[in-house]
């Protein structure tokens, strides 16, 4: 395996080059400027922790800073997140852009975007994280990039508005310092969590009859490494029957009273097959957006391996979608089809109203396969917390500290 202090430049060269090209291919990337900055930006100088293998790997990420506990706090994204998140924020010559999450790499493809008459400004709430970006992006001939260290929930002095806002960390909420020092018509690229779904989402900053607010769009699936500071945010885990076997996940506040669920794995477990199959390589985005927007208790689901007894059955048991109502709570499961090109999902049920709640469930999938399938995604606005509900048109409102997000299906 080779290591980056004994790289051969033509071979990472050609990694770059193989990585582009599979962006191209793959549908990620379109524009010519972001390919040729992609092209010229040596990645793996901004990875050195990295294998040269592992630095120029289309789809993973490098893990640059964990904790104590192994959770990742920093890390250069992934090639293709990266080119589609640049595609997103539409950067231009000239233009002045504000970067959310310091690593250098993204800082570099952004200096070369916007030229000598444009600027960069990276800030990141961690030391260690931006000496690292300082360093690299001195070392690397991106001197002119502004590095900062500061929480970016807060404005920047003397910073003034910019063209492009790039959040590159998962963020829950939206400070109103992002869209205030961002010019009107102006893009805001974030990894928007929404009821534990997280999405890219490039908004665009408009005026309305009540005020400015954020529309998206587009807002492909996405994962990131969460943001910290002081709007961090942690999702609220709900243990069915006290123990740690089975976790709920709720991303907005646990149910009103939660151990009215204490009870419901004493239940036969109900299971329904909804007759709703999908490709393999379907996209989900559409099936878990109306869920959430559906479901009033979405949430999701997580098994304990170690505690596991079977009381629970999801394909992935670290990760299901699921909702509670009351006294009972259901997980989506899926199975192979007879042709084993598709799989077919289920809803499985505990608690009192078991079957009511997997029928539920069962209509909106069903719903989704009428009227969503292969159709556009969720309209995504974001308004100030202080707005009120006559001003928002929306099919589901998530209130957060700072924002009041909506998410509403483009009428037909």
């Amino acid at each position: 395996m080779t290591t980056n202090t004994t790289v051969e430049p033509d071979e990472a060269t050609r990694l770059r080059n193989k990585v582009v090209d599979e962006l191209c291919a793959d549908g990620t990337m379109s524009s010519p400027e972001i390919e040729a900055a992609m092209r010229k930006v040596a990645r793996h100088e901004f990875a050195p922790e990295a294998p040269l293998e592992k630095a120029y790997d289309t789809y993973a990420a490098v893990i640059t800073k964990t904790d104590e506990h192994g959770v990742q706090l920093s890390s250069v994204s992934a090639p293709q997140i990266q080119a589609l998140m640049l595609e997103q924020a539409r950067v231009r010559p000239g233009m002045r852009v504000l970067e959310i999450g310091s690593g250098g790499l993204n800082a570099a493809y952004l200096a070369e975007l916007v030229g000598e008459d444009g600027e960069v400004v990276t800030v990141d709430i961690d030391p260690v994280v931006t000496d690292r970006a300082r360093r690299l992006l001195d070392e690397h001939g991106y001197g002119r990039v502004h590095v900062v260290t500061a929480d970016a929930a807060e404005p920047l002095p003397d910073l003034g508005e910019v063209d492009v806002v790039m959040v590159t960390a998962g963020a829950w909420d939206i400070p109103p310092a992002w869209t205030s020092q961002l010019k009107q018509g102006g893009r805001l690229v974030v990894p928007l969590r929404m009821r534990g779904l997280t999405r890219s989402v490039a908004f665009t900053r408009v005026s309305g009859e009540h005020g400015d607010y954020l529309e998206s769009e587009s807002a492909p699936i996405c994962g990131f490494v969460p943001m910290q500071g002081s709007t961090a945010h942690r999702e609220e885990l709900l243990l069915v029957n006290g123990t740690p076997e089975i976790g709920l996940r709720f991303d907005d506040g646990l149910p009103a009273d939660p151990h009215r669920l204490d009870n419901a794995v004493k239940t036969l477990r109900h299971e329904l097959w909804t007759g709703v199959t999908i490709g393999l390589q379907e996209l989900l985005d559409t099936l878990q957006m109306t869920m959430a927007i559906s479901l009033p208790g979405f949430c999701t689901m997580a098994v304990d391996d170690d505690l596991d007894t079977g009381l629970v059955a999801p394909v992935n048991k670290r990760f299901a979608l699921a909702a509670v109502e009351d006294d009972t709570f259901a997980y989506l499961v899926t199975r192979r089809t007879e042709d084993n090109k598709h799989v077919e999902y289920g809803v499985h049920a505990l608690g009192p109203n078991a079957k009511q709640l997997a029928d539920t469930i069962a209509g909106v999938l069903r719903d989704w396969e009428a009227n969503r399938r292969g159709g556009p995604s969720p309209v995504i606005r974001v308004y100030p917390a202080s707005t009120s509900d006559d001003q928002i048109p929306a099919d589901r409102v998530i209130d957060k500290v700072h924002s009041r997000v909506s998410l509403s299906w483009p009428s037909a």
